[in-house]
């Protein structure tokens, strides 16, 4: 079960009266915890019923989710193959060097090839390589990522917040809710518009039908994109971790967090509202800063 934490008034500096609520997903599990374990659940049951022994999945050379999948994946007694965009450095990062820990072969993509990763002859090429495979999407965007979103979702509050970086666990709590519950995603990446549309793409994977009025992406708290901090930004995650003995990073938790205090100190929810964030995770990824 999930630990709830209610957060002091003076944490989030948030309108009098505004009650946070912390849903602490990242303690639910040291290498799969957050919203990853979630999105790769059904990934799982899929692959072990149908035959597979192998999973291949995407991501950057400081992915949360390809050290999930890793870790899943042994677990699981499967293989795993992680296609990694960039060009190879050595020493490997502390986390791709979990990731080979736990038996996952790493094969490095330049970021032209990367950005072809949804062609069927990629595809292709890489199931006669490496197949029989369970490819999982960067991420786990997907239809079973989403539906084990949704599991994620705790009723009882007027909003809730979660960072996006694919918009999967954003759709996910969309599809479990109901009006009038109000849902935040906050973008960690720089232009996240285009989480709208994949945010309703998503949607339409698990039947529902919703339209941007009851949720709406944050898009202005990128701190210059993806994996990328700045000062204020660093002195917020301190600041918050002594006051709140929460652990943040500058990657998803600590753009989430500090979106929320600024967004209510400019009164976006009414006194007497009680929000929910969801922490989940990503402790593990490292900073590059402008």
């Amino acid at each position: 079960m999930v630990a709830l934490v209610a957060l002091a008034p003076d944490v989030v500096l948030g309108t009098a009266g505004v009650s946070v609520t912390v849903a602490r997903f990242d303690l639910l599990d040291a290498h799969t915890g957050g919203n990853k374990g979630f999105k790769l659940r059904e990934h799982l049951h899929v692959a072990q019923a149908g035959g597979y022994t192998r999973l291949l999945t995407f991501g950057g050379a400081w992915s949360n989710h390809l050290r999930a999948v890793a870790a899943a994946g042994a677990r699981a007694g499967l293989a795993t193959v992680g296609i990694v965009r960039g060009e190879p450095t050595e020493p490997l990062n502390p986390s791709l060097q979990f990731c080979q820990t736990q038996g996952m072969e790493l094969v490095w993509w330049d970021r032209t090839t990367y950005r072809r990763k949804h062609e069927p002859e990629l595809l292709g090429n890489l199931q006669r390589q490496y197949g029989p495979a369970w490819v999982i999407p960067e991420g786990g965007h997907s239809p079973e990522g989403v539906r084990g979103a949704m599991d994620m979702y705790i009723p009882g509050f007027d909003a809730i917040f979660c960072a996006c970086g694919t918009g999967s666990t954003l759709a996910g709590l969309i599809a479990a809710s109901e009006s009038p519950v109000r849902l935040y995603g906050v973008a960690t990446l720089k232009g996240g518009d285009f989480l709208y549309r994949e945010v309703g793409t998503a949607l339409g994977w698990v039947g529902a039908t919703e339209t941007p009025g009851r949720w709406q992406i944050l898009t202005d708290y990128h701190f210059g994109g993806y994996g990328r901090s700045r000062p204020e930004l660093d002195a917020f995650i301190h600041s918050f971790q002594q006051r709140s003995g929460i652990p943040l990073e500058p990657v998803y938790t600590g753009k989430l967090f500090f979106a929320l205090s600024d967004q209510l100190q400019k009164g976006l929810l009414p006194p007497g509202s009680r929000v929910l964030v969801l922490h989940t995770g990503g402790v593990f990824a490292a900073p590059c800063r402008d």
